[in-house]
């Protein structure tokens, strides 16, 4: 007669395959980027700091949890703060050019409203808010 381990162990195997089978979303994993099976999400996050140098803001920034790099935004106003228009380039993480767009940062209240514009058209919409090293900003592409 088998003992309580060895049927218990069969047991957790079979629940585990039925899962994967009933509800196949929870095998893609947040953490495998390279997966090309699962959807890419439309949501983006970028984190901008203020360098030393007026109307320059360094970014760091992720969409999908499939792509990430730095940036630098540039143009922007000669005070200090997050408030103005840019220029902004953004890189992947080998270096490589990703993207470039007129940005508009906007205070709204406590937030902040983000627009990324390609020839005076918005391709992306964001809001943010001020974090201790710099302005967080969740966003989406639109149409």
């Amino acid at each position: 007669m088998k003992t309580n381990q060895q049927l218990i162990t069969p047991m957790k195997l079979l629940v585990l395959v039925l899962t994967f089978a009933i509800f196949p979303n929870l095998s893609f994993s947040q953490d495998n980027s390279d997966s090309q099976n699962k959807e890419l999400l439309n949501i983006g996050f970028v984190l901008y700091t203020e360098s030393n140098t007026p109307g320059t803001l360094f970014a760091r920034w992720n969409y999908g949890n499939a792509y990430s790099g730095p940036g630098i935004a540039t143009g922007g106003p000669k005070e200090s703060g997050y408030v103005g228009n840019y220029h902004v380039r953004y890189f992947f993480e080998n270096g490589d050019f990703s993207d470039e767009y007129d940005l508009v940062i906007e205070k709204k209240g406590s937030f902040y409203d983000v627009s990324w514009l390609i020839k005076g058209k918005v391709a992306a919409k964001g809001v943010g808010m001020e974090v201790e090293n710099g302005l967080a900003v969740g966003w989406r592409r639109v149409d």
